[in-house]
């Protein structure tokens, strides 16, 4: 399962905003992230420096690049753009991250 983790920053104070607007994620965008093959998504929050840890768990035949060409995701990244970091097209700055360390019981 591919598994895709980067980082995201937050503008200091917009903790709360934040966590609000993904409890009334707009269906239309949970369909276009279930179509684009993934089965886990999970954002969390370290509170002193305002970064956003994202890991996503796809499927293999996952086409989760193409999401940034669907109007909905637009859609999302122009409202959160006033609470985040972003690019000039209101796309999230992200950092992808490499993972260095897996554990899983009764493999070592």
């Amino acid at each position: 399962m591919p598994i895709h983790a980067f980082r995201m920053n937050l503008h200091k104070g917009q903790e709360a905003e934040y966590w609000r607007r993904h409890q009334t994620l707009w269906p239309e965008l949970a369909a276009a992230l279930e179509e684009a093959g993934i089965e886990d998504y999970r954002i969390f929050l370290d509170h002193e420096t305002c970064h956003l840890f994202a890991i996503m768990f796809s499927r293999e035949d996952h086409h989760v690049d193409a999401l940034s060409d669907l109007p909905v995701m637009r859609r999302w990244w122009e409202y959160m753009a006033d609470i985040m970091e972003t690019y000039e097209d209101h796309a999230p700055v992200s950092v992808p991250l490499d993972q260095v360390f897996a554990f899983h019981p009764g493999e070592l």
